[in-house]
């Protein structure tokens, strides 16, 4: 077996395995996240949410899902039907094929690439394509007001959350996410991790993750003048489900980038516990129930105040926080905790 996995078709077979096994985990995921979010939604508002189908209603998101599948596909006359076919297709792929390079420990990685955070955004600043195609081909002016404003949103967020990384990535000296849990591998467990030494960034890299992802309360690509569901105000069925998924799955990538550059991966946080994969998966499904939380407690922003926080706050912020750190590390204050590399991380 060991020497048919040498060969150049072993090799195929094991990646091949690698990428349905990541798949399986994200799409079931997706399953639970749906369920979860809208059960906390619920239970912030006293009600009880999803409880029919299946036991304690585990099942209402399989039936959902089913639901979309077998409805009819609707393309409005007017659309150009080529393109509004593949934009949820983009906006789902490219929401899976991120999670190529997340590891779940030092070897559950398909890709352990060392440009991994390069990958990451170079993926994820094509996402935006697929919802400004959507509201494109829709060929109604709301939809495509709404795929332009959800596109402004990600643009100026994310040059925020890659001035948040580029302050990890001085501290670590890498840019692979294994190179930045290693370094955060110390002898006080939690203590150790980045959220302490780059805390003023946490709190940021969250908002900002929430505006990149269009979650509330910056759902922005909905107005309320307008009465309508943005750029997928045309889809139903498979297409908007597609829609609907990717930004499901990006949500729980942004999960679980904040676990790995701010709270140590699969690391554990008390010394002497085992180090694993379920940490990983523990600490992502915590943010994902911050997301929800936030969902359901705070107030919608107008759009102009999200892009005023985006442009005249966020950015500023982390700008002078990357000089910051980089002032830091070089002199290789606070024993070393913004210049991993040198102490062995």
């Amino acid at each position: 077996m060991a020497d048919f996995f040498a060969t150049g078709l072993g090799t195929f077979v094991l990646i091949l395995a690698q990428v349905l096994a990541m798949v399986a985990f994200v799409m079931i995921s997706l399953l639970f996240l749906v369920y979860g979010d809208r059960k906390i939604w619920a239970a912030v508002q006293m009600r009880r949410g999803p409880n029919v189908v299946g036991a304690f209603g585990l099942l209402q998101s399989v039936a959902d899902a089913l639901k979309y599948v077998v409805k009819e596909v609707v393309v409005p006359a007017g659309a150009d039907r080529a393109v509004f076919i593949l934009a949820p297709m983009i906006s789902f792929v490219l929401a899976m094929i991120a999670w190529a390079v997340i590891p779940f420990s030092d070897n559950w990685v398909i890709a352990n690439l060392n440009v991994a955070v390069l990958y990451i955004f170079a993926v994820s600043s094509l996402e935006v394509y697929g919802v400004i195609m959507g509201g494109w081909a829709s060929n109604s002016k709301y939809p495509f007001l709404g795929s332009l404003r959800s596109a402004a949103q990600m643009i100026s967020y994310e040059v925020s959350l890659g001035l948040i990384i580029i302050g990890i990535i001085i501290s670590t000296g890498s840019l692979n996410f294994v190179d930045i849990v290693h370094a955060q591998d110390g002898a006080y467990g939690f203590f150790s991790w980045y959220w302490l030494p780059h805390l003023p960034m946490v709190a940021l890299f969250f908002i900002s993750a929430l505006a990149e992802t269009n979650r509330p309360p910056f759902d922005l690509p909905e107005a309320e003048s307008e009465l309508v569901a943005g750029y997928q105000v045309e889809y139903s069925s498979t297409p908007f489900l597609l829609f609907m998924a990717g930004e499901y799955i990006a949500i729980f990538l942004m999960c679980a980038l904040m676990s790995l550059m701010f709270f140590g991966g699969w690391l554990s946080p008390i010394p002497g516990l085992p180090d694993g994969a379920l940490w990983m998966v523990g600490k992502m499904a915590f943010f994902f129930f911050l997301f929800a939380m936030v969902k359901a407690i705070v107030p919608r922003y107008r759009y102009d105040q999200l892009m005023r926080i985006g442009w005249k706050v966020f950015l500023p912020m982390s700008l002078a926080w990357v000089v910051i750190v980089a002032f830091f590390a070089h002199y290789g204050w606070f024993g070393g905790a913004y210049a991993r590399w040198t102490v062995g991380g």
